[in-house]
This record gives C-alpha cells, sequence and structure tokens, in this order.
C-alpha cells in the first residue's frame, strides 16, 4: 500500500485522469468508473504530488548519465530529434516558455519518395535552454541518439535549437523546419503585389524551388525583386532585407532536395504537435494559470501518456512513494518506555507467596450434607424454636 486512502490502482486511474483532464472531471470520471468519491482539490493534490515524483526521477537519471556515463543504447538507423516551444500562462499573469524535445525513428512513407516518423517519444519541462538541455540528457540516452545512424535535427531557426545538438549530437544533420523558411516569403510577395494572385503564384514557384532546386536560386529571385515598382519601395526593401537576413545564414540547412534524396525529414511538425498534445491541450485553456511548480510535474506525467510509457511510468512512481514511506526508527526516548511496557507484558512480574490460614476446627452437627440442610439447619427449625447453642472453642 502507498500513503493516502486509494489503493495503488485507484490513485495510478486518478492521476492519469488528473494530467488527461480538469482535476473536477478526472475526480467525477474516477466516481463513474471504480465508484470511488473523491474531491477535484484530492485529485489535484495526487496528480501533482505523483508528478513531481516522476520529475524528480527522470532528473536524478539524467544526473545520473552526466556523472557515470553508461554504455549508451543502440539507436535506429535514421531518427529524427525535433526541440522546440509553447507558452503558457502562470498565475502571476506572466507566460512562460515549457520547453519540448520530440525523439521518433524515420522510416519510409506510404508514397514513393517520403518518409515518416514513428515510435515517437516526448520530454517537456519549463526551464531555461541550459537547463533543458541538462535535465533531457536522460531521455536522449534512452533513445539511443548517441548510437543512432544518421540523426536529422529539424527544427526552426532558434539559436538554443542548435545549442541543444551542440551538446547531444553534433554531428547531427542540421536542417530548418521548410515551413518556417517558407514563411519568410510571402511578406516580400505582399509587399511587392499586395495579396492577390500575382503574390500566391509567386510564393508558390519559390516554394517549389526551394524543395525541389536550390535554395541560391531563390535568393537571387529575391534579390532581383523590382522594389521600385511596389506600391511602397520601403516597405517592399524592408521586407526584402527582412527575409534575405533569415534565409542567408542558413543557407546549409536548406538543401531541401538533397535531403529528401538522402532519406532525411524536412518538416518539424512532430514537435509542433507535441507542443499542443503534450502542452497546451491541458495547460491552456479558459481560465487556466498554473503555478510555476506545478508545471513540470504536470507535462512530465503528460510526456509518459503521450509517449505511451504510462505503466512503466507509474511503476517507478509507485516504487518511489513505497520507499519514501518506509517507518523510521524511533528516538531512544520514544522507545525506551515501548521497551519497558512490552518487557512487562512478555515476563509478568512474580507474586509473593502468603502463609497459608490454618482452618478452624469443627465442633457439633453438621448443618448441610451433599449440599442438602440437615435436621440441625435453621431452616428446619419451626419459627419459635429457640437457638441451636453456639458450641464452645
Amino acid at each position: 500500500m502507498l500513503a493516502g486512502a486509494l489503493t495503488p490502482p485507484l490513485q495510478a486511474h486518478l492521476s492519469r485522469l488528473g494530467c488527461r483532464h480538469s482535476f473536477a472531471d478526472a475526480a467525477a470520471e474516477l466516481g463513474h468508473l471504480k465508484g470511488v468519491t473523491v474531491s477535484a482539490a484530492m485529485a489535484r493534490r495526487r496528480t501533482e504530488a505523483d508528478g513531481a515524483v516522476y520529475v524528480a526521477l527522470q532528473d536524478a537519471e539524467a544526473a545520473r548519465v552526466r556523472h557515470e556515463a553508461p554504455p549508451p543504447r543502440l539507436g535506429p538507423a535514421v531518427q529524427q530529434v525535433s526541440v522546440d516551444g509553447a507558452m503558457v500562462p502562470l498565475r502571476d499573469g506572466s507566460w512562460r516558455e515549457v520547453r519540448t524535445l520530440a525523439i521518433g525513428t524515420v522510416v519510409l512513407g506510404r508514397e514513393p519518395g517520403t518518409v515518416r516518423g514513428r515510435d515517437w517519444s516526448y520530454f517537456s519541462r519549463l526551464a531555461d535552454a541550459a537547463t533543458f538541455c541538462d535535465v533531457a540528457t536522460g531521455e536522449v540516452h534512452r533513445r539511443g541518439v548517441e548510437t543512432a545512424g544518421r540523426v536529422a535535427g529539424v527544427v526552426d531557426g532558434a539559436l538554443w535549437c542548435q545549442t541543444f545538438f551542440d551538446a547531444h549530437r553534433p554531428d547531427a544533420v542540421r536542417i530548418l523546419d521548410f515551413g518556417h523558411a517558407t514563411e519568410h516569403l510571402t511578406p516580400v510577395a505582399e509587399a511587392l503585389w499586395g495579396a492577390g494572385e500575382a503574390a500566391q503564384a509567386w510564393t508558390a514557384a519559390q516554394r517549389l524551388e526551394l524543395r525541389e532546386g536550390t535554395v541560391a536560386a531563390v535568393l537571387a529571385t529575391i534579390r532581383a525583386l523590382p522594389l521600385a515598382a511596389a506600391p511602397d519601395p520601403t516597405a517592399a526593401q524592408q521586407a526584402q532585407g527582412a527575409a534575405l537576413g533569415y534565409l542567408e545564414p542558413r543557407q546549409e540547412q536548406m538543401r531541401y532536395a538533397a535531403f529528401r534524396a538522402q532519406g532525411l525529414p524536412i518538416g518539424s511538425g512532430s514537435v509542433e504537435s507535441a507542443n499542443k498534445l503534450v502542452v497546451e491541450h491541458r495547460l491552456k485553456g479558459a481560465g487556466r494559470r498554473w503555478a510555476a511548480a506545478h508545471v513540470n510535474p504536470m507535462v512530465a506525467l503528460r510526456g509518459a501518456l503521450c509517449s505511451h510509457r504510462w505503466a512503466e511510468a507509474w511503476t517507478a512512481i509507485a516504487r518511489a512513494r513505497h520507499a519514501q514511506r518506509r517507518p523510521r526508527v524511533p528516538p531512544a526516548a520514544v522507545l525506551a518506555p515501548i521497551v519497558a511496557s512490552a518487557a512487562s507484558v512478555a515476563a509478568p512480574r512474580r507474586r509473593v507467596s502468603q502463609p497459608a490460614i490454618p482452618a478452624l476446627p469443627r465442633t457439633g452437627p453438621m448443618r448441610v450434607v451433599n449440599g442438602r440442610p440437615t435436621a440441625a439447619h435453621p431452616w428446619k427449625r419451626g419459627a419459635g424454636a429457640p437457638p441451636a447453642p453456639i458450641p464452645k472453642l
């Protein structure tokens, strides 16, 4: 048994429901499914407490891997690793970024020339980039990122994403998410032609060239745009400068035709979906505000649930909670009266024998024989009969 009023299976159900639904809905669902009545406050306390235990276990595993450097697990032939962030609301009115790591195995897609990811796992934390890089070490080690044949690091243009790969897989193939690259084309086209068919056609042509051709051709086309013919040449020039300033430093990460020929993915939709699936689905919503201390317990449980590792995670949580409730040895001052009391019960005090009192000699007739009164008994004498003489001793 674990600490608390619920059996271990019921506690597992409650925490699972608590990280899927609001705490009030979790309590109601437990009552509907198991016939057990709990409050929303209890659902919150139990879920957050179990999540905190799981956070501590994950952090301890990351520290162990960093310090002991155990042999890495064998990774797949091709693996995708993506990181990204999502903002969540806190009780103090601020918004903080929860960073998420998504790791999947790359296999051939259903259509010729395409690939897809499977066996996705997720790890999320409300932390700065350096701390996130450290605490994610356990998940990176578990998935065999160090030994995978090739790792496609598909991310957006945030600099901290590159720092993550520098720490965990420096030789990863750095790929700028195709959608993030192409979204810088639309502002340039609309600055010249407005939000019409001409701008859409130009953007579609550049997207195709970027996917099937070379990034150099796309950059050359952007530089050759007739900015003077734009309705606002200054705004068009600013849009052109912003696009070139973003794309030119990342040319090596936009060799999409070569990446596709090598069987590598070019989109980071997996981690963007993880932002919604793991983080936003539970932590964002009307009226939801979180204490900063409760964010990581929740996203830790969500990560286990969405990675289809709930049974493994709950086994570790239950084991840790059971270890926490082992009875402590009481101090000597508390043990002394208990030991004395136990000794007195085990070995009772011997009674001192008292000398026997000698029986008085009997004289006169017997008044009771075999339980029946004799003629000498007062009951046998009449009411007016004189009293029997008292024998002299």
